[in-house]
């Protein structure tokens, strides 16, 4: 999935995760991609509802290997879709 903003969160634990993500997608234009790459198992569950708290579009959750995962976010709100 292709995505126009990347945070690399990992091996950092929360707060930073989601502090981090929230700058992304203040910084993002509206309809752009952020890809949050991480490895704490409580941010993969807290940044999903920020997102959703926001009001923007929660793409894609990725599980990889060793514990790492991606999220996908277009910064869109989701009436507008």
């Amino acid at each position: 999935m292709h995505s126009d903003i990347k945070v690399d969160c990992i091996n950092q634990i929360c707060p930073i995760p989601l502090v981090e993500t929230r700058k992304a997608l203040r910084k993002a234009k509206e309809g752009q991609v952020v890809e949050v790459i991480g490895t704490h198992p409580a941010s993969k569950k807290e940044i999903p509802m920020a997102v959703k708290s926001l009001g923007f579009k929660l793409l894609k959750i990725e599980e990889r290997e060793k514990g790492f995962w991606r999220i996908f976010i277009k910064k869109i709100r989701e009436e507008e879709e």
